[in-house]
Parts: C-alpha cells; structure tokens; sequence
C-alpha cells in the first residue's frame, strides 16, 4: 500500500517543486491550505506523513500543526525560510526535519524518505496488540489469531481511534468528529451501526472490548 502524504500550504511557491519531490518518494498526496488542516489531518484520515510550509501567516499554525503530528506520531517536515532556523529551538520533536525554502527536489526528497523510512519507522508503536487482536497502525491492517479482518476505511478508522483510546469514553458526536471529520452532517446512528459491524467481525471474544456506555458512547477496554 502506498504511503500518503498530507502537504499544506498556503502559497503555491512550493507546489511545483514537492510535485516532484512526491513523484520522486513514490507517494500519495492530499494538498490543502491552513484552512483545510482539521479536514487533512482528521483523526482516521489516511496520513503517513505532514509537509507543512510553515512561512508567513502561516506560522501562526505551527504549534497546532506539531501537536498533531506528535498526537498521531507523524512525521513532520517543515519547510521554513531561512531566518527562522535561529528560531528552532528544544523539545525537537523526535519524527520533525527541516528544510530551507528554496531547497531542492533532491534534498527535500532525502529528508522525506529519512523521516517516513527510517530504521525503526515502523515500530512496536504502529502496532496494537491485545489477546489475539492485531491492529497495524501502519498498514491499516487488523488481524484475529492470525487472521486479516475484511473492515471497511471507516470501520477500521473507528477501532483504530478507539484503541489508540483505551479507557476513554467518546460520545457519539465526538467519534463523529474525530473520526468522520469536521464536514460530516449525518446522525449520530451511522456511529452505532458501525459499531454492530465491528463487533461481528471482530467476534464474541474481542468484541467485548468494545463496551457501550449507556447514555453516553463506547470505549475500548484494554
């Protein structure tokens, strides 16, 4: 499965350059202005990586942009002018780089390719794993005793989320944030069907893990 990169910026000076550059890592891109992060970056959307050009007004969503990233162990490439390196300052985040606006393909290309396939990149952190229920956070893949589970996106969107959770009750409307995204106007309902599916698939066992708290919404018991 290929990798998706989610590129934010709120001018097109880079657009041209990071085409090649994504064609050059051999990934998947979904492109937005600052306006569109929530939409980019919703909790469940398909991302492996953020390129964010954090120049101009822009920079006013820097610190959002790496609580993100660091919430949803992301890698992180900011693309920044030259002067505000002076302003890049401890705690690093562990998964971040930089590069120079300016910089080229070439470059930008290597320092992506370091941080999304590095040595240890797909860690013990990508994967949930509780009695004989594998969750693959990095290839959206989940497997019972063995064996893979057929779940739609956003079936395995809402366990995904739920796991990452243990212990913490959600409402129905904030899984419908959280995991739907901020453009989603359908009723909460869509929540408790998806729910049912999951539970059959997952089977009596493991599905128990998955409790309704009556009134309020599900948790997932670890």
């Amino acid at each position: 499965m290929r990798k998706r990169v989610a590129f934010i910026a709120d001018s097109l000076d880079n657009a041209h350059r990071f085409q090649q550059v994504f064609s050059q890592v051999g990934v998947d891109v979904s492109a937005g202005s600052t306006v569109q992060i929530d939409k980019l970056l919703a909790v469940g959307s398909p991302c492996d990586a953020v390129v964010f050009e954090s120049r101009g007004h822009a920079r006013g969503c820097l610190a959002r942009i790496k609580s993100i990233a660091e919430d949803r162990n992301l890698p992180l490439l900011l693309i920044v002018d030259e002067p505000d390196l002076d302003a890049v300052a401890p705690p690093y985040l562990a998964n971040c780089d930089y590069v120079v606006h300016g910089a080229s393909s070439a470059e930008c290309a290597m320092r992506l390719r370091r941080l999304m396939w590095s040595e240890g990149s797909d860690s013990s952190a990508d994967l949930i794993s509780i009695d004989a229920l594998s969750i693959n956070l990095a290839t959206y893949q989940v497997t019972v005793a063995g064996d893979p589970v057929d779940f739609t996106y956003l079936e395995y969107a809402l366990l995904a989320f739920l796991a990452k959770h243990p212990g913490r009750t959600f409402s129905r409307d904030a899984l419908l944030q959280r995991v739907w995204g901020f453009d989603y106007y359908g009723g909460s309902r869509t929540v408790d069907v998806h729910v049912r599916r999951i539970r059959a698939k997952l089977g009596p066992e493991i599905s128990q893990r998955l409790e309704t708290v009556r009134g309020v919404g599900y948790l997932w018991n670890a």
